[in-house]
């Protein structure tokens, strides 16, 4: 056998160690060397081509081809391309793999290591985003690392290279290594000032503390500390390092070296004091904590200079967090009479805060000052106190001189505009070779309508020439997928057990090869037997649609065409051309699932023509069809809501609790098929409730029953919210249909406008907005849903907020002010109790959209919140909505 052949074999054995394969290639003549060289690039391309289960093959033997292609290829350049390659980046045991590589190369001339070590280095690339995937290391590191130790070079600057050390030092750390570690490694001294240039170290070094300190282990933020106070690493350096690094883009990942500079405890003299001052503005909270915190420290110890401490306070007082704005006055309460100008010019800007009590504090301070004050500070507070509401303005006035109060803004209503049109379908796919070109470039992210085009395109393709659809197909299956007659070129899980993507491309397999597809079937099935996965009816209904094409095809059948395949994009299915697919099917009768899917995609409004025409057919599917045509189609299903207590796990290991969340429970109203009657029953389950990665395709299944789907996305949306996992998504494409609106709708909305993500809340204000330009949106529903997800503490007021808000401006105020007040007594403190976190700027837009509204009304509690004593924002907000409502 040839050295290629018995390396070929041993990469791909199952058995035998990398170090075996490791003394085969080292005792390899130059010749056989070069031999395999020839051969090593283009059988990877080949495996690579050979489809995905080859490829992910590919990466588990990493290690062999790391080992072979280090010890073959010639050039350093080329061997470092090879172990840099994507599909070998990742192996089980970085620091064993680069040993078993290091022992290889030691047979190279000296200039040749150096030269791949150079080339390792500048080459590293971050690894997983993760810390937890990270901490194990950056892929690549150790092998680079070693030849830089080995050979002595001076290894080039890559971040990534800087950020391989801080993970390689935190495992170490981790798993029982001391303080030494970190003394004696090589790189130390080449590495340490390196920290404070490189991207994502602060991440690493705040990871390691929070990780390490919190098992009692040693850290590496404590070992540079403590290697600082023997002198075996320049504290000087690492207070430098430090300062640049907050000063730099903002110090948006400061937290490493925030906890450094913690733990080096620098002395009044070592403080970079000007530094600290330019950072404020700047810095991330934690980073403006310390920097507050040691200016306070020189100033108490000796005194800041005025015009450092007038710009310190200035930003604080600037900042968006009232913890810096709270600090900004308490450094201002104790200011000594002559730093007047300089606390009046932080004051003035303090002026235009939402929160009365700072409001008023700052207003106090200003007074307090402003016998000291020069005349240029007094015009700046007599200017900024414009803004102030009338009581405060007054108390300026009266000290610092009249002041003209800014005009009051009316909020202006915008105009909703009418609904953007979907785009139309595109034209059925005509050809087999068409058809191929769909499937090789098929995506996850392809919509349902794209799929049902795909799909409709393959039954009707292969019944009209089977033979030619197959091969077609075959072409384009290999090159992505490898031989089309492998009958495991897929696993049975749980993505081909309801994936679309994976049943769209096993119903293509089922036209290639019966065979091979109906022996899949049998071990999907037996899969899901063992493995039943928790999905929803919708769900299950997607799925067992393409299921039944795949079974159709694996039988040997074939037929005409499918009856469900939508005419317009919401979904919907044209009856007049419904009752045509009926006509060209003749005898043959229709798919079960398929026929019950084109009933659910009929319009609610027939054409009387259609319905003359379907009286016409004679088939069983046809005789159907005229009945459900005759009757109307399907009735609404009875819907109830309310409250239900479910089981939930809250996080960590057995914490669980009964959870109260709103549901919404339906009866099918009338005799129906049973696929179509399961779609129409909804009970709250006992303890998951619901949860679906394919919502996207809900809307289309009933497109004109929107309640009901609205019914089955409200009961997912009770446990997904809560976890962030919900597909907000689904609803501006379910509110497009047609049908009711009712608690369902409004519930699920409200939901998604409670998200914790804006982009997803933004989904949810669409669909309202969608609803509103329609004129369907159901203010009172949301008002009531708003209420009882309040009381059940599933939505959070300062999230759904700047929903209600953009609804009010974008010409819906009438609408959002019906649905505040109806939700606004729910939503009010009782007697004694503090108002919920948020409700002050809830209040602030039901003043708006009661302005724009022209609204009069009494809503129980407001008058009894306007009343409190005190200068909190929700009572001022209350007096504003009290006035505004109150008639003249």
């Amino acid at each position: 056998m040839n050295p290629w052949d018995e390396i070929r074999q041993r990469i791909e054995a199952e058995t035998g160690s990398t170090a075996e394969l490791r003394a085969f290639v080292a005792e390899l003549d130059v010749s056989a060397r070069k031999a395999v060289a020839t051969h090593l690039p283009k059988y990877l391309t080949e495996r690579l081509r050979s489809g995905t289960r080859s490829r992910w093959e590919v990466m588990n033997q990493a290690e062999a081809f790391r080992v072979v292609g280090t010890a073959c290829l010639p050039g350093a350049a080329q061997v470092a391309a090879w172990l840099n390659r994507r599909e070998f980046r990742t192996v089980p045991s970085p620091r064993a793999n680069a040993e078993l590589i290091s022992r290889l190369l030691r047979d190279r001339k000296e200039e040749w290591r150096r030269d791949l070590a150079h080339r390792l280095v500048a080459g590293l690339r971050p690894g997983g985003r993760g810390a937890e995937s990270r901490s194990q290391g950056e892929p690549g590191w150790e092998l680079a690392a070693s030849l830089v130790i080995e050979t002595g070079i001076q290894p080039p600057e890559n971040d990534a290279f800087v950020a391989g050390w801080v993970w390689d030092l935190h495992h170490r750390l981790w798993s029982g290594a001391e303080i030494q570690v970190v003394r004696d490694h090589p790189l130390l001294d080449v590495m340490v000032p390196r920290l404070f240039r490189a991207a994502d170290v602060a991440h690493a070094l705040a990871y390691d503390w929070v990780r390490n300190t919190g098992s009692r282990l040693p850290s590496i933020i404590g070992a540079l500390a403590d290697l600082a106070a023997e002198g075996r690493v320049d504290r000087q350096m690492l207070l430098d390092g430090c300062a640049a690094r907050f000063l730099s883009s903002g110090a948006e990942d400061a937290g490493g070296f925030v906890i450094l500079w913690q733990e080096l405890q620098p002395t009044l003299a070592e403080l970079p004091i000007v530094d600290l001052v330019r950072v404020l503005p700047i810095a991330t909270s934690q980073l403006a904590q310390l920097a507050t915190d040691e200016l306070r420290r020189v100033d108490e110890a000796t005194g800041l200079d005025d015009d450092l401490f007038a710009e310190a306070v200035y930003a604080l007082a600037f900042r968006p967090e009232k913890k810096h704005v709270t600090a900004a006055l308490r450094w201002i309460t104790q200011a000594a009479p002559e730093r007047a100008d300089s606390s009046l010019a932080a004051l003035a800007q303090i002026f235009i805060q939402d929160t009365p009590a700072l409001r008023d504090r700052a207003v106090r301070l200003a007074l307090k000052f402003a016998p000291h004050a020069s005349q240029a500070a007094r015009d700046v507070v007599r200017e900024a106190a414009a803004v102030l509401p009338p009581e405060p303005l007054g108390r300026i006035a009266d000290v610092f001189g009249e002041v003209e109060p800014m005009p009051s803004q009316a909020p202006v209503a915008g105009s909703l505009p009418p609904v953007a049109p979907l785009p139309d379908l595109p034209p059925p796919i005509g050809s087999a070779t068409e058809l191929a070109d769909e499937l090789l470039s098929l995506d996850w992210t392809y919509g349902p309508m794209r799929y049902e085009r795909i799909l409709s395109a393959l039954v009707g393709l292969t019944h009209r020439d089977h033979a030619a659809t197959a091969e077609a197909l075959r072409s384009p299956w290999r090159e992505r997928w490898g031989n089309f007659d492998y009958a495991y070129s897929f696993y049975a899980d749980s993505r081909t057990s309801y994936d679309p993507y994976s049943l769209l491309t096993l119903c293509a397999f089922a036209v290639m090869s019966p065979s091979s597809s109906a022996g899949l079937s049998r071990r999907i099935d037996e899969y899901l037997a063992k493995n039943p996965p928790y999905k929803t009816v919708l769900d299950w209904f997607v799925r067992d649609r393409f299921r039944e094409v795949i079974a159709l095809f694996e039988a040997g059948r074939t037929i005409p065409l499918l009856l469900s395949t939508p005419t317009a994009p919401t979904g919907h299915l044209d009856a007049d051309t419904l009752v045509g697919r009926l006509e060209r099917l003749g005898d043959n009768e229709p798919l079960p699932l398929d026929f019950c899917q084109a009933l659910l995609r009929l319009p609610r409004d027939i054409d009387p023509a259609a319905l003359a025409r379907a009286e016409k057919l004679t088939s069983a599917a046809g005789k159907q069809l005229t009945a459900w045509l005759r009757s109307g189609g399907l009735t609404d299903p009875i819907m109830t809501y309310g409250p239900a207590s479910m089981m939930r796990n809250l996080g960590g290991y057995q914490n669980y609790a009964l959870v109260t969340e709103l549901h919404a429970r339906m009866a099918p109203a009338q005799d129906l098929p049973e696929p179509i009657r399961d779609l129409c029953t909804l009970e709250p389950k006992e303890w998951f409730a619901g949860h679906s990665d394919q919502m996207v395709w809900w809307p289309a299944i009933m497109p004109s029953h929107r309640e009901v789907i609205a019914a089955h996305v409200l009961e997912c949306f009770a446990v997904d919210i809560r976890y962030g996992h919900a597909q907000v998504d689904v609803l501006p494409a379910l509110v497009r249909g047609e049908g009711p609106i009712g608690a369902s709708t409004a519930s699920a909305i409200v939901l998604g406008m409670g998200h914790k993500l804006p982009a997803l809340r933004a989904q949810a204000t669409d669909a309202a907005k969608i609803l509103a330009a329609r004129g369907e949106l159901p203010a009172d529903d949301l008002g009531r849903a708003l209420e009882q997800l309040f009381r059940l503490d599933a939505v959070k007021l300062n999230r759904i907020t700047p929903a209600l808000e953009e609804l009010t401006l974008s010409g819906a105020h009438t609408e959002t002010w019906a649905m505040l007040a109806r939700a606004l007594p729910a939503l009010l403190p009782a007697a004694g109790d503090r108002p919920a976190t948020g409700l002050a700027d809830v209040l602030a837009v039901a003043v708006k959209a009661a302005a724009l509204a022209g609204a009069r009304a009494d809503v129980p509690g407001l008058a009894e919140l306007a009343a409190r004593k005190g200068r909190s924002r929700p009572a001022e907000e209350a007096r504003g909505l009290l006035q505004t409502i109150s008639p003249a």
